[in-house]
């Protein structure tokens, strides 16, 4: 007899983020629904579990716009995730403020780099943009996420050289002290 799997848990992920160096981190909860976005939400939380997210920069902050993060503190481990692209999901829901959605450069191409809307983006959902969570508490961590200087850190010399590079170059920048799913 096969058993038909019941309805999908929507479940809470705590992120502790500190806004900047020698802050004490504060908590930012999201609640993270899969039945919006199952394969985003099933990578999200294989990434959440395996500590990717920790010292984790915001590397793109754009206000009134969005905040993204997403690339591993070491380049080996990003190099494990970032080249391991999933399927696209449907989008369900639309990129308003406060909703958590996956970046990516095309369709199929969703890997580890998420960002927060700060304000409604329905734009992005005509583009694919699938949200997979909602920040619960903690908007207002979000909203005082440090603005990266100039044009922000290089992506490419981040995923090769990890925070290293953030330290020399980008040294103010917020980051996520730890992600865990509650």
């Amino acid at each position: 007899e096969r058993r038909r799997p019941g309805p999908v848990m929507v479940f809470e992920v705590e992120l502790q983020v500190r806004l900047k160096p020698g802050e004490a981190p504060r908590p930012v909860l999201l609640e993270v629904h899969p039945e919006w976005s199952p394969h985003g939400v099933e990578r999200f939380k294989q990434l959440v579990e395996s500590g990717f997210y920790s010292q984790a920069r915001f590397h793109r902050v754009i206000p009134d716009f969005i905040a993204q993060v997403g690339i591993a503190a070491d380049p080996a481990v990003y190099a494990k995730w970032g080249n391991s692209p999933i399927k696209d999901d449907p989008v369900k829901e639309s990129n308003q403020r406060g909703y958590v959605s996956f970046a990516m450069r095309g369709p199929d191409t969703r890997s580890c780099q998420i960002f927060f809307n700060y304000k409604d983006n329905r734009d992005l959902d005509g583009q694919g943009f699938s949200p997979i969570a909602i920040v619960k508490e903690g908007m207002e961590v979000i909203d005082k996420l440090t603005v990266p200087a100039g044009k922000g850190p290089d992506q490419p010399q981040l995923k090769e050289q990890g925070n290293a590079y953030l330290d020399s170059a980008f040294p103010d920048l917020s980051e996520i002290v730890e992600a865990k799913v509650r």
